[in-house]
């Protein structure tokens, strides 16, 4: 029986939680996730999965501020275990920690290319063909361990961050199981640090499109749908869309052609077909209907 901490927050997480603790031969001693976080317009206080699926499973659960303080430090290393296990939880590792037992971290990316916060939506955004989870072994960098086994998978060309998210989730789930049933620390590969790219966290205002390429709009739509969701100047969401073309050059955010369920939209290069929209405090609606309350038609601007 290997005991394991696991560290973790969103259902990435939370669905290697799952399968730790349904492993006959693995015994999950103790969770640390993120702290409760206020959600939507009430701002109603709500626990990570991470947390859902610890308790219910009557598995200690410890929510630090902050995993450095020597309090929250000195209690982990008074838990025994065999092997830490790490999955998006949101906080670095101190050296205590890592010099305890192995550590382990499951990286939806094919390290060395693209270590940081938003791996899965980095190679949307690069238009990749190819994705993957990297197990590695922890040290003091950002993603810059040992690389103990990677798993591929192909991106469909239209895929959306949903989507590659749920199939990189269970890839991570099979190799999380993986590694602690057969790999040693001897086993595995330096990473090669030239070779290294970096993805920064999202923010809402990445979502911001200017009509400029269309390719770029459209990996941008894959990636940040639902959040932030990809807006005009004028704060117009658009929730519908597929990539038309990517040769033409024209005036960016014209509209060229409206039928009965879509309008083409021009942009400096190529071309985007736009089916629904929502604007601010509105609900998502057809774009021909937005449209015909704005009474804009071809030629105009889409604003």
């Amino acid at each position: 029986m290997t005991r394991v901490i696991f560290m973790g927050t969103p259902d990435y997480a939370g669905s290697i939680l799952e399968a730790l603790i349904h492993a006959e031969d693995i015994e999950v001693v103790s969770v640390y996730t993120q702290p409760d976080k206020p959600v939507g317009r009430k701002g109603v206080l709500t626990p990570p999965i991470v947390k859902v699926i610890a308790e219910k499973a009557n598995i200690p659960v410890i929510q630090p501020t902050r995993l450095r303080d020597e309090t929250v430090v000195n209690e982990l290393l008074a838990t025994a275990c065999e092997m830490i296990i790490v999955a998006a939880y949101g906080q670095i590792l101190p050296k205590a920690i890592l010099e305890y037992v192995p550590c382990v971290n499951l990286h939806a990316s094919i390290l060395p290319q693209y270590r940081g916060a938003s791996p899965i939506q980095q190679s949307l955004l690069n238009n990749d063909s190819i994705s993957g989870v990297s197990a590695m072994w922890m040290d003091e960098g950002l993603d810059t361990g040992a690389i103990i086994k990677i798993e591929t998978l192909p991106i469909g060309k239209d895929e959306m961050v949903e989507s590659l998210y749920a199939r990189l989730t269970d890839v991570a789930v099979h190799l999380t199981l993986d590694v602690i049933r057969n790999w040693d620390q001897k086993s595995a590969l330096k990473q090669n640090d030239a070779e290294a790219t970096h993805c920064k966290k999202i923010l809402k205002s990445d979502g911001l499109i200017d009509f400029s390429d269309a390719r770029e709009i459209y990996n941008r739509y894959r990636a940040y749908t639902p959040w932030p969701g990809i807006f005009t100047e004028s704060g117009l969401k658009i929730k519908s869309m597929q990539l038309e073309e990517e040769e033409s050059f024209g005036d960016a955010g014209i509209i060229t052609q409206i039928d009965k369920e879509s309008i083409l939209i021009q942009c400096n290069k190529g071309s985007l077909r736009i089916k629904s929209v929502q604007a601010p405090s509105k609900q998502e609606t057809s774009v021909v209907d937005y449209l015909n309350g704005k009474r804009i038609g071809c030629g105009h601007p889409l604003v």
